[in-house]
């Protein structure tokens, strides 16, 4: 058969090969988006490359696909993400591409079986992707080897530093060889993220799309001055107005569990995404949220740049972000790819400082919308409000445990603790 690459793929002037072009009309990519069009033929000719461009903009394929044609070669890749859910998200992306070519790949993060990984290590996969944490007990294992690795890629990687990794990463650095190829992306261009292209790469070419701090283009953006006490009630009002899909951040783990509690008490089906829920409980949150099981999925910032759902109507800052870099990757979870999407944020009257900090960065001020009659208060809202319980080897405590007792792992309780005799006490 022969394709008519011009009409087959708008990616067709980029240098790719036509098996994985062919790929890409089945998928019905059409059009590369701007990061795409121009990171992928200097990607191609082996440049290592800094990539900025906002969230939502696909730059896992403009790394995804340069790596599996590299792949097609005989040259081995290695992804580091800060997430093991931006880990799963950019797999997919890559079996999409690379799994009917048979480029075989291998995911290593924390929260999954290591005798697993192990297995799919020992296949010898031309791609690894993983997080910080979980490459690093590989390699104090000495269960993987980078040293025939080609091609590193850094996704997200101002999240890595801002999530403390910077240890990690050079770790990962020193492991592999130093004639290779480095691909950074980011969303921001923070002076650790300079450092690090002038310490480890060579000549990087800076692709730059949209500048630090840019939103995306069809977001709509409001602002409510709420009383702490008051947000669960404004909560509620807002999703009685909004009947699609609505994802909440928060800025605890804790403060995730009451909003879901509270949000399945007014009649939503919600799920929480945060790092004190297992693996298999954040993927089901995640696809139920993806194929509409949940309507409202609440999560911290830690599934800020993991979350890639179509379709989302309305993202909702419950608690503005403690960085306001992270308003930005909030936000980014609607209006993806072209669509239209809408963003709320509740602050309190003493996080007007904090407000003109996102200003600042958009370079734009937030509408501020007049605060709506809101329905009575719950008896459910007030139940939740009492600080994170203490825990004892991921046990929750019955009670606070007292001088002279121990902990039984075997009954998860306190006993008495057994002295050797009495003398210690006269």
């Amino acid at each position: 058969m022969v394709i008519n690459m011009k009409q087959s793929s708008g990616f067709y002037n980029l240098g790719i090969a036509p098996n994985i072009l062919e790929i890409l009309a089945k998928l019905d990519f059409k059009v590369p988006t701007p990061i795409q069009e121009k990171s992928i033929p200097s990607s191609i000719e082996g440049k290592d490359l800094v990539g900025i461009a906002q969230t939502g903009t696909g730059k896992t394929l403009a790394f995804g696909i340069p790596m599996v044609q590299a792949a097609l070669n005989g040259k081995k890749g290695l992804v580091v993400l800060p997430t093991r859910e931006l880990a799963l998200q950019v797999h997919k992306a890559f079996d999409e591409i690379g799994g009917p070519l048979r480029v075989r790949t291998a995911v290593l993060i924390g929260g999954e079986s290591m005798r697993r990984q192990i297995l799919s290590l020992q296949r010898d996969p031309s791609i690894i992707i993983g997080t910080p944490g979980r490459i690093i007990d590989h390699l104090r294992q000495k269960t993987v080897s980078f040293r025939g690795t080609k091609i590193l890629v850094l996704d997200e990687a101002d999240r890595m530093l801002d999530m403390g990794f910077a240890p990690q990463l050079r770790q990962i650095f020193q492991a592999v060889p130093r004639e290779r190829q480095t691909m950074l992306f980011s969303a921001t261009m923070p002076q650790d993220i300079f450092r690090m292209a002038q310490t480890y790469m060579k000549l990087p070419l800076r692709v730059e799309i949209a500048r630090s701090g840019t939103t995306v283009a069809k977001v709509t953006q409001e602002l409510f001055f709420v009383d702490k006490h008051d947000k669960l009630r404004l909560l509620e009002k807002i999703l009685y107005e909004y009947r699609g899909s609505v994802l909440v951040f928060t800025r605890t783990k804790f403060g995730a569990r009451k909003i879901a509690a509270n949000v399945r008490a007014m009649g939503h089906a919600a799920a929480e995404l945060h790092s004190n829920r297992s693996l298999g409980q954040r993927r089901e949150a995640l696809e139920g949220f993806r194929n509409g099981k949940y309507r409202v999925l609440i999560a911290t910032d830690i599934a800020a740049r993991g979350i890639d759902v179509k379709g989302i109507e309305l993202v909702l800052n419950f608690d503005l972000p403690q960085s306001s870099d992270d308003y930005v990757h909030r936000i980014g979870r609607t209006a993806r790819a072209g669509s239209a999407g809408h963003a709320i944020s509740f602050a309190t009257p003493d996080q007007r400082g904090d407000v003109r900090g996102i200003e600042r960065l958009i370079r734009s001020s937030l509408p501020l919308s007049k605060l709506p009659e809101l329905p009575p208060a719950r008896k459910t809202d007030r139940i939740f409000e009492r600080p994170e319980p203490r825990h004892v080897f991921g046990r929750p405590l019955k009670s606070r445990p007292r001088e002279g007792r121990r902990y039984n792992s075997g009954s998860g309780d306190y006993q008495p603790k057994r002295f050797p005799g009495r003398r210690h006490f006269r």
